[in-house]
């Protein structure tokens, strides 16, 4: 059966992300996929020599960024996995969509966060024609209208 894949990052910012699944799957009864993706890219610019080390203590902590969310859902009756990737945010979403043939992504939007944002709103609107086009999955966006 296909699923809902939601795009998380953790903290305040993902609360309506992971609200938004939560209902969509209430709505389909499909089972949610929380990905957390470990980009690493800005571990190529240093001399860092714990690097290993850094990979492995972000990871655990999507781990547990994931277990938040599959709880929040599990206590609504939802059923959720976690997944965590390493890599490239945009492939790696992809590449679970395509996977699990997603009927939904659910996205959080841009903007009205400290933290620094992956997309901003044109990069979100030509991800979100990628991602319908390449994988059939329909991108939602929580809290409002898409870009």
């Amino acid at each position: 059966m296909p699923g809902i894949v939601s795009a998380i990052r953790g903290g305040p910012a993902s609360r309506p992300t992971i609200d938004r699944s939560i209902r969509l799957a209430a709505e389909t009864g499909e089972e949610i996929y929380f990905i957390y993706i470990v980009n690493v890219d800005f571990l190529s610019h240093t001399a860092v020599s714990r690097v290993h080390a850094l990979i492995e203590e972000m990871n655990e902590m999507g781990e547990f960024i994931l277990l938040h969310a599959q709880e929040r859902a599990l206590a609504q009756g939802v059923s959720a996995q976690g997944v965590v990737r390493k890599g490239n945010v945009r492939a790696e979403i992809t590449q679970l969509c395509r996977e699990l043939k997603a009927s939904y992504l659910v996205l959080g939007r841009p903007g009205g966060s400290e933290q620094k944002d992956t997309f901003d709103p044109e990069m979100l609107h030509e991800f979100r024609e990628t991602v319908e086009r390449e994988t059939g999955a329909q991108v939602i966006f929580a809290g409002g209208e898409s870009p």
